[in-house]
């Protein structure tokens, strides 16, 4: 099979559902609120690519490549980044909607997500050292042996995070939100 190559284009509009995005690597291109829900984008290389506005939603990622990708105003749920290829994973995340994706044990080192919709997403064996969460939504995401040196966490919500199962050395929390780390013992904080 062969694989395409195509680099700078603007991609707009498009129902990938109906034109099959082709095998290959996509370097600097944009796709502007293109859909991509439910597609197979599996063995595609993404690389320094932009997302606006697009609808991902249950893409199958198996083995893509996500390299300096920036997602904005994306709805990317129930996405298993975790399936993509984790080696050269990096991206950023703006106002996007990742309710129920997972990055089980992935390297997320440095990534931000500013003001995201991050319910139920798995960070499970993650290393988050130096991740932002900047105005996010974090009910019900689970934090299980993850790393989270460095996390900043200051302006999240809705967390709920065991220290005795993470490591937190130099996490940054504000003091309203120490309530998210107290879950476990049930106490009631006014």
């Amino acid at each position: 099979m062969t694989k395409t190559f195509t680099e700078n284009k603007l991609f707009q509009r498009i129902t990938f559902a109906h034109h099959a995005l082709s095998i290959g690597e996509y370097e600097r291109c944009r796709f502007d609120t293109c859909i991509f829900s439910t597609t197979d984008l599996s063995g595609i290389n993404f690389v320094e690519c932009e997302f606006t506005n697009c609808d991902l939603s249950l893409a199958k990622v198996t083995n893509t490549v996500f390299r300096e990708v920036i997602f904005t105003g994306c709805k990317l749920l129930g996405v298993h980044f975790d399936e993509s290829n984790k080696f050269s994973f990096s991206a950023a995340f703006d106002h996007c909607q990742l309710k129920l994706a997972a990055f089980y044990t992935m390297n997320l080192k440095n990534i931000q997500f500013t003001e995201c919709n991050l319910q139920e997403v798995d960070f499970s064996d993650a290393n988050l050292t130096g991740v932002r969460f900047d105005h996010c939504d974090l009910s019900g995401a689970i934090f299980k042996n993850s790393v989270l040196e460095r996390s900043d966490f200051r302006t999240a919500y809705n967390y709920s995070i065991n220290p005795e199962m993470n490591r937190m050395k130099k996490a940054k929390f504000s003091m309203a939100g120490l309530a998210g780390l107290l879950d476990k013992y049930k106490i009631e904080i006014e």
